[in-house]
This record gives C-alpha cells, sequence and structure tokens, in this order.
C-alpha cells in the first residue's frame, strides 16, 4: 500500500557506509517515514495487523533502531511481532503483488547479488529455501563498488560503472576470473587482477584511465556478469527449475539482466526481474516476507533482539 525509502546520501563523502552515520541517520529518519507511509496507505495506525522488521544480517547499530521502534510499536498497538531475515526478504521481493505481470511460480532460483551479499538460492517455498552457493570472499557489489573507487568515480560505484559501460568495448581488457568447481562464487582475486592491470597500463600512459574510462568499465562489468552467469546456468541445468529470478542492489545492473533475458529467450527460461524500486534495501520486501510469516501465526517475544550475523 506503501513503500516510503529514506536515502542516506550522507556516506557518499566517505566513499562508503559508515556505521555510526547510518545508525545516527535511522535514528533522524525512522519516524517521519512510518508517518509518511501511513499516510500514502491513507490507514491509521490501529489498522495494521502486525509490525515486521529487519533484525539481521547487516550493521548492529542501524538493526538495534529498527528493532527498538518495532517492538514498541508493537507493544502500544498489542499486535504481533515478525522478525524478518534480510536476505530472505529480498529473495521473496517477487512476490510483491505488482512486481511481475504475471505472478513468480514455485519453485524458482534466486540470484542474490549486492554490496555484502552474492548468493544461489533454491527458492521451494515462501519459507522452505536452499543456498546452492555463495560467496567465499568479498560479494560482487563490493567487486564493483572496489573498482569504481580505484577509478575515482563517486560512491556507490556500480551503477556509475553500469552507465559507463553502456559506451565501451566489453572486450578492450581481460581479468582473472575465479573458477570454483561448485556454486559457489569469488570476486577478491577479479578485484586484485583490476588493480593490476591497470597498474601495468599506467605505467606506459599515466592517462590510461581518462583515455579508456568507458571501455575498462565495460570489460570489468562484462567479466563479473560472466562469472555470474555461469553459476547460474550451472545451477539451473542441475536443478532443472525452469524459474530464474535475481534480487538485491545489483539486480539493477543493465548489463547483468541483459544476459539474463537472452539466456532466458535462449533457453526457454523464464527470467523475472525485479521493478528497480525492489531492487535495493526496501519497506515493501520486509512487509511481504513479513506478511507470509503472520499467516503461519509467528508473533516474537519482546526479548527478540538485533543480530549483526544470523544463519540463513
Amino acid at each position: 500500500m506503501s513503500n516510503e525509502v529514506a536515502s542516506q546520501a550522507v556516506h557518499e563523502a566517505f566513499g562508503g557506509v559508515v556505521p555510526e552515520l547510518a545508525s545516527r541517520a535511522h535514528q533522524q529518519n525512522i519516524m517521519p517515514v512510518i508517518d509518511r507511509a501511513l499516510k500514502v496507505a491513507n490507514i491509521s495506525p490501529q489498522e495494521l495487523n502486525a509490525i515486521s522488521f529487519t533484525n539481521g544480517p547487516g550493521l548492529l547499530g542501524s538493526l538495534l533502531v529498527g528493532t527498538s521502534f518495532a517492538k514498541s510499536m508493537a507493544l502500544a498497538l498489542d499486535i504481533p511481532l515478525i522478525p524478518v531475515h534480510h536476505m530472505h526478504a529480498h529473495v521473496l521481493a517477487h512476490l510483491i503483488e505488482d512486481a511481475h505481470p504475471k505472478p513468480i511460480s514455485f519453485p524458482y532460483l534466486c540470484l542474490t547479488v549486492s554490496g555484502g551479499h552474492t548468493q544461489l538460492i533454491e527458492v521451494l517455498s515462501s519459507k522452505e529455501m536452499k543456498i546452492l552457493g555463495e560467496t567465499i570472499d568479498d560479494a560482487v557489489g563490493e567487486a564493483f563498488d572496489k573498482a569504481a573507487k580505484i577509478l575515482g568515480l563517486p560512491y556507490p560505484g556500480g551503477p556509475y560503472i553500469d552507465r559507463l559501460s553502456a559506451k565501451g568495448d566489453p572486450t578492450f581488457m581481460e581479468f582473472n576470473e575465479s573458477n570454483l568447481p561448485d556454486y559457489n562464487f569469488s570476486f577478491s582475486g577479479m578485484k586484485t587482477s583490476f588493480l593490476y592491470a591497470l597498474q601495468k597500463e599506467m605505467k606506459a600512459n599515466p592517462s590510461f584511465i581518462n583515455d579508456h574510462l568507458n571501455d575498462i568499465c565495460a570489460s570489468y562489468q562484462a567479466a563479473l556478469i560472466k562469472v555470474l552467469m555461469k553459476k547460474v546456468k550451472a545451477a539451473q541445468k542441475s536443478t532443472g527449475i525452469k524459474n530464474v529470478a535475481i534480487a538485491g542492489g545489483v539486480s539493477a545492473n543493465s548489463g547483468l539482466r541483459a544476459a539474463l533475458m537472452q539466456w532466458g529467450a535462449q533457453s526457454d527460461i523464464s527470467i523475472y526481474l525485479p521493478p528497480f524500486q525492489y531492487t535495493t534495501d526496501n519497506a515493501a520486501m520486509i512487509g511481504i516476507a513479513g506478511y507470509y510469516q503472520y499467516l503461519e501465526g509467528v508473533n516474537a517475544p519482546l526479548s527478540t533482539s538485533a543480530q549483526a550475523k544470523i544463519k540463513f
């Protein structure tokens, strides 16, 4: 009924998220955001059936703000309190009513790609999910952002690399790609390969980055997408699941979306791309994940706490 988000541009000046600033921004924004969400939905607090909130994983300070507010509100209204796993919510964003013209059906494979996570998940139901593979080091979103920082691009760097890639040659440079035997991912080596390749070129031409920025971005993005697509294709072939979705902040990447759509069309695979408002962290995905738990009768005690790390 409403999906209100307060952006945190404060981190741009520091080239990354500063936990203390993030939690303070949460504190400042949570009441105005909830007030606006209720007004946009045109309902009163007394009409709410439950309160769902993110209890992890994530930055503990920020999680504590949301957890404390959710517990207070649920207690005051005497309604159920429903803790939501952050990554479950990204996966279940595809169940939001207006997410797709044709609703997604179970089972589906979901590639969750963000600044903190890269996971390949087999989704059997709203509460039954199995991790087929995940990153053993850096997430793909971090690989984008670190490369952008090396190139002197603003934070978050992923969207900038994506936009510049559209004007570049994806075959301009080659980078070492991880080649793990299973469905797990590794991106730390690719970041190192990217740095060393640029350092080598800049010895011969100090203005190499400025001269070839679009081509560098296109080549690096293509290399990262190649790794992601290889794992998705292997998992689809192994499981035989015909519905494939992506989730998380990097699911907004135009190159990844295009690669998936092309593969889907060629292989008779149904591809589900989330609307952009449901890619980055948002309220609607927490709402839909909480809704399915509400149907199961979940009502967490007030002793429920936030957790920076929490088992999937």
